[in-house]
C-alpha cells in the first residue's frame, strides 16, 4: 500500500500561469521525492507535452492523467493512437453550420495560432495539437447558441468542460476517473489533489484531501462542499508558490 498519492493540475497550479515555471515548487517536489510519494500529473495537456515535463520533474515510471482525464500517459509507451480524437472530430464536423461555426478547436488552428493564444513557444504548440482523446477550443458564439451546441454534442455522447482558458470536448472521462483508476492501481492509502480551475473540481472532490490553488487569472473554483467538512482547503498564495506551501503543510501534518 502507498502512504499517499498526490494528483496535481499543471497550468496555474504546479506551473506558473505566466511563464509555465515550476521553480517555486522545488522544495515541495524534493520533499515528495524524499518520501517516495508518487506525484501524478493531471492536466489538459497531451501525452506529447507531458512526456517532456514528466522527464524534467524526474517522475520515473509514474503515469499521468492527460487531456483533462480523457486519457493516461505511461512513460515508455508510444502515444500514437488517435482513433478517439478522430471520432470526436467527426461528430463536431457533422454539426449544423450555425452551431459548428461558434467553436474553433485546436484541430481548426495552425501551430502558430495555438502558440499565439496560449503563449506557448511554437514547438510546444505543435505538441499541444498532437491530440488523442479530446479537443480544446474557443467558443466565439453567443450564450444561446452555446447551449444548443453543447446539447447537440451531448446527444452524440460528447461532453464539454470549461477550464482556465478553453472549452474542452471529450468522450466523457474526467480527471476524477483517472484519479480513481491510478489510486486503485497504486494501492493509495490516501489521495491529495490540487487544482485551480473548474475542470479540476471533480478531481478535488474525489480525493481524500483537496487544495484549491488561488487563481488570479480565471474564474477560479466556487465554494465546494468539502470546504465546510475540512477535506478541501484553499491556498493563500497563487500557482507554484501556493502549491509548495500547501503540499509541505500537508506533509508535515501527515508526519505529525
Amino acid at each position: 500500500m502507498t502512504e499517499l498519492v498526490v494528483f496535481s493540475d499543471l497550468d496555474g497550479t504546479l506551473l506558473d500561469h505566466g511563464n509555465y515555471s515550476f521553480e517555486p515548487a522545488r522544495p515541495a517536489l524534493a520533499a515528495l521525492a524524499e518520501r517516495n510519494i508518487p506525484l501524478i500529473l493531471a492536466t489538459s495537456k497531451t501525452a506529447a507535452e507531458v512526456a517532456l515535463l514528466h522527464r524534467a520533474l524526474d517522475l520515473g515510471d509514474w503515469p499521468a492523467i492527460v487531456e483533462n482525464g480523457a486519457g493516461l500517459f505511461r512513460p515508455g509507451k508510444a502515444a500514437t493512437d488517435t482513433a478517439r480524437y478522430d471520432a470526436l472530430r467527426d461528430v463536431l464536423d457533422a454539426l449544423p453550420p450555425d452551431l459548428r461555426s461558434g467553436f474553433t478547436g485546436f484541430g481548426d488552428m495552425s501551430d502558430a495560432k495555438v502558440a499565439r493564444i496560449t503563449g506557448l513557444p511554437l514547438q510546444d504548440a505543435a505538441l499541444a495539437r498532437r491530440r488523442q482523446h479530446s479537443e480544446p477550443g474557443l467558443w466565439q458564439g453567443d450564450d444561446t447558441t452555446r447551449e444548443a451546441f453543447l446539447s447537440a454534442l451531448a446527444e452524440k455522447g460528447i461532453a464539454a468542460r470549461s477550464g482556465g482558458r478553453f472549452l474542452t470536448l471529450s468522450h466523457g472521462r474526467t480527471k476524477a476517473d483517472g484519479l480513481r483508476e491510478i489510486a486503485s492501481a497504486l494501492g493509495a492509502a490516501r489521495t491529495l489533489a490540487l487544482g485551480d480551475a473548474p475542470n479540476d473540481t471533480d478531481m478535488l472532490q474525489a480525493a481524500d484531501m483537496g487544495v484549491i490553488i488561488r487563481n488570479d487569472h480565471g474564474p477560479g473554483i466556487p465554494p465546494l462542499p468539502g470546504e465546510a467538512k475540512g477535506t478541501i482547503r484553499r491556498s493563500t498564495l497563487p500557482g507554484p508558490q501556493g502549491w509548495a506551501s500547501e503540499v509541505l503543510r500537508i506533509l508535515n501534518e501527515i508526519k505529525d
